[in-house]
């Protein structure tokens, strides 16, 4: 009888030491995992315990290349759950042409992971997809962050030259990420830029990041057909009731915060904040700040 207590409480102690195992999970220490879709294989990696945010990314973005930091700020309050789109990172498949199918990503990955609401936050290219995403699938999505991206239909201020120069390199250094992401003219933003870096550094497989012209292309048909929007996206914003964050920085040069300005009256929904001397990440320049706008804006749109 005593044998039988004391293998009893040893059994609670390894399985209280594994549920803590489990919450103590973060993004550099995260097991990638793969959903199996139709056709594909998503790979994703999730942190946390609550109310689920499925991270969509930007333009070459895979798991590797969101801030850690920022992810476990987030997982402080929320299951956050990243992957990479079909055909990108670590995920098989093809990146498909028209974010119409590439948004599918999104759905089905929820319905493998047993989702039937979600908050969804798209960065860049990422919130692109997101806007399509929550115009298409409302029953899922419940509110909606949008990070350095911009409306659907044609831009009032074009992609930066600046941003083209950087970008399509075959592989970005670190002087290229301050022009990309962040505000090369103030030293706080490069000072943050570095510890970005640095923390992205840590865990990051660059030879899953896409480096190839080929596949380029097809993020950039995809956004065309956004910015061409026959689906008129825009005008469905203009009538969503999904709650939506728009965070972006004041020196975008991918997509600038003055796209937003002519929609700001006519979204009946939307919030937008801009940030001083910030660049294309907010949310790598200001993690804590980015997440404690997106944690009282979620708090207060449910």
């Amino acid at each position: 009888m005593k044998t039988l207590k004391i293998s009893f409480v040893f059994l609670m102690l390894i399985t209280n030491l594994y549920t803590m195992n489990a919450q103590k999970s973060s993004a550099l220490n995260s097991t990638t995992e793969f959903a199996d879709v139709p056709g594909r294989k998503i790979a994703y990696r999730s942190i946390g315990q609550g109310t689920p945010i499925i991270l969509v990314n930007r333009f070459r973005g895979t798991l590797d290349t969101w801030d850690p930091l920022f992810l476990d700020k987030l997982a402080d309050n929320y299951r956050v759950i990243t992957f990479d789109y079909s055909g990108i990172g670590y995920s098989t498949g093809t990146l498909p042409t028209d974010l119409k199918e590439v948004a599918k990503d999104v759905k089905d990955l929820a319905a493998f992971l047993k989702i039937e609401k979600t908050i969804i936050m798209g960065w860049s290219y990422g919130g692109l997809v997101t806007q399509v995403a929550t115009l298409l699938f409302d029953d899922l999505i419940t509110q909606t962050v949008l990070l350095g991206t911009g409306p659907p239909g044609e831009r009032v201020v074009p992609l930066g030259q600046a941003f083209l120069d950087a970008a399509l390199k075959p592989v970005n250094d670190f002087d290229d990420e301050i022009v990309l992401f962040f505000e090369p003219s103030s030293e706080a933003s490069k000072i943050e830029a570095k510890a970005s870096h640095d923390r992205i550094a840590k865990r990051i497989d660059v030879s899953k990041i896409p480096s190839t012209m080929d596949v380029f292309q097809l993020y950039f048909q995809g956004s065309a057909g956004l910015a061409e929007d026959k689906d008129d996206f825009k005008g469905k914003l203009k009538t969503t009731k999904t709650p939506i964050l728009i965070i972006c920085g004041d020196n975008d040069i991918s997509f600038a915060v003055e796209n937003w300005y002519p929609l700001t009256q006519q979204l009946p929904t939307a919030q937008l904040i801009v940030l001083p001397q910030t660049g294309h990440a907010p949310h790598h320049q200001h993690v804590n700040l980015v997440v404690n706008y997106i944690h009282a804006f979620l708090e207060n749109s449910k």
